[in-house]
């Protein structure tokens, strides 16, 4: 089994600095110099003229970012510190402490600790609660508290930090961090080999070539590549990855924009490692951008099976736009469409409901394409996959316990009341699931459903018009068997929360690495590629 011990961040899809210029900013020029105008007077009067202090910094802050909230949540400024956040993200190397941290009002959360790093050898673990740094008080600290964990190579940093209600300190030796974008690739059987790709950093499509060349030698004659959970990043890189399995000079993704410049097809530039290796790849709901782009891609060639559940649909790509003093906007400059043409974008951010929320293409507007065999694959919605999984997307009920980190405090609470011999075989039990139950009602979970909020509506309106005294009754019977339905939900999405509250807990005991290998023996995704990739048949049924 080979692992790449060291391991990278990823960055939102970006090439380059493109500027954006063109007749449309020509022809809106008055329009444009007239609203910063009227701005700028604004602001200048608010800021000298209002009853109480204003902070101009806090006010432009404010006003900036309003506005981008009208276009879509992929076109951010970033002030100076963010420019440096989004180079670490695109490179993959900083210096600090080596842990995936949270950051709360009052505390740091370690979300994980990276095998081998500072904050590893140190023996901090996963739910430890940071409460201060040398000698300042997170709860005080008015700035981005992960700022006081990084440092110079070598420093060294203490905490205080919480474990299970007691207080302890340590010291931290920082040092540089890389984070890979194929942290784990191993054998799962003697025929198949397993990659796994994380991220979509500038070192992706190096590592994945890497990943591939490893398992041919030890003997794998097809390959599965996990692209769960991977959010996406570099655009050129998810190009690179799919010309390591397609010929030289292969359409891969086109960009369409109202700038003319920002047109562009994207066309494999080398030759491939391996055009016939049979491959699976796995996708989830988190799977965006670039993991869109090549899973897509080889869906539209007919040159990998795509097994999991819809991925999130994310067709839309961004470009930084330096600006002054060290600032910087990533705007969205363009749409991205797979080689049968197909934009796979789910939310439309320029058409939203009553509510200001973006719109989900409805499924009787997908329209239908061809793949380079004929098959049939739809845009509006993600990528959908040959082989879906039910259990592997998750319900409401489950995205809402996991959003609220229930998940997560359970099994940092699991980690230090049981003791766990053999990891490869671990598996939660009927009781522990419902303890699981009980702890989400001693936490006074709470989960209000699309159905709730119409009824509430519906009553507030009744309220207004004076009709409130006929329907309550209903109403509240309505709200009762609500609740009973949704404590019933609960059980009805057993196994998929069973499955995520494992891995959480495989993680405390063997780290990220550890739960790859417990993927390998048990995770069905990765079972039913094995399985397709076991018959040849069966494999070629899917892309004819």
């Amino acid at each position: 089994m080979k692992k790449l011990l060291k391991k990278r961040i990823l960055i939102p899809i970006s090439a380059g600095i493109i500027f954006i210029t063109g007749s449309a900013f020509q022809n809106d020029f008055f329009e444009i110099a007239k609203q910063i105008e009227i701005f700028t007077t604004l602001y200048k009067e608010v800021n000298m003229n209002y009853v109480d202090e204003t902070n101009p910094a806090d006010l432009m802050d404010t006003a900036i970012k309003s506005m981008l909230q009208e276009l879509d949540p992929y076109t951010q400024f970033y002030n100076e510190q963010d420019v440096e956040a989004e180079k670490i993200r695109r490179t993959g190397d900083y210096t600090g402490i080596g842990a995936n941290v949270r950051t709360l009002q009052d505390k740091l959360v370690i979300i994980e600790p990276y095998k081998g790093y500072p904050a590893d050898e140190a023996g901090l673990k996963a739910g430890d609660e940071i409460i201060k740094v040398n000698n300042t008080l997170i709860s005080t600290y008015k700035e981005d508290a992960g700022d006081l964990l990084k440092g110079t190579p070598n420093s060294s940093v203490n905490v205080t930090y919480l474990r299970q209600g007691k207080e302890y300190t340590t010291t931290i030796k920082r040092s540089e961090i890389e984070i890979n974008a194929v942290p784990y690739f191993s054998m799962i059987n003697d025929k198949t080999g397993y990659i796994v790709l994380s991220k979509f950093n500038n070192k992706a499509a190096s590592q994945t070539a890497y990943a591939v060349r490893d398992l041919k030698a030890q003997g794998a004659k097809s390959i599965i590549l996990d692209l769960r959970g991977n959010p996406g990043g570099l655009l050129l890189e998810a190009v690179k990855i799919v010309n390591l399995f397609v010929p030289k000079g292969q359409i891969v993704v086109t960009t369409k924009s109202k700038v003319k410049k920002f047109n562009r097809s994207y066309y494999t530039q080398n030759e491939p490692l391996d055009t016939q290796i049979p491959l699976v790849v796995l996708i989830n709901g988190k799977s965006a951008s670039a993991s869109e782009i090549v899973s897509g891609s080889l869906q539209d060639l007919d040159r990998a099976v795509i097994v999991g559940s819809r991925s999130f649909g994310k067709g839309l790509v961004q470009r930084p736009k330096p600006l002054t003093y060290g600032t910087q906007l990533k705007i969205t400059i363009s749409r991205y469409y797979t080689p049968s043409g197909r934009c796979i974008q789910a939310l439309d951010y320029w058409h939203r409901d009553e509510n200001g929320n973006a719109v989900r293409v409805a499924q009787e507007n997908y329209n239908e394409f061809k793949t380079k065999n004929g098959r049939k694959v739809f845009d509006g919605g993600g990528v959908f996959p040959d082989e879906a999984l039910e259990i592997t997307e998750n319900s409401p009920i489950t995205k809402a316990i996991s959003n609220d980190f229930l998940i997560f405090d359970y099994a940092t609470d699991y980690y230090y009341n049981h003791s766990v011999k053999d990891i490869n075989n671990f598996e939660l039990s009927a009781s522990d699931f419902t303890d699981f139950k009980n702890y989400l009602k001693s936490n006074n979970f709470t989960f209000v459903t699309e159905t709730e909020k119409s009824l509430s509506k519906v009553l507030e309106n009744a309220v207004k018009e004076d009709l409130d005294d006929n329907i309550q009754k209903d109403y509240n019977t309505l709200i009762s068997n609500l609740n009973n339905s949704k404590a019933l939900a609960i059980d009805e999405n057993k196994d998929e929360i069973l499955s995520l509250l494992t891995d959480e807990i495989v993680k405390r005991y063997a780290y990220r690495e550890g739960l790859y290998d417990y993927y390998k023996l048990h995770n069905i995704e990765i079972k039913k590629a094995a399985d397709i990739l076991s018959n040849t048949s069966k494999y070629n049924s899917y892309l004819k």
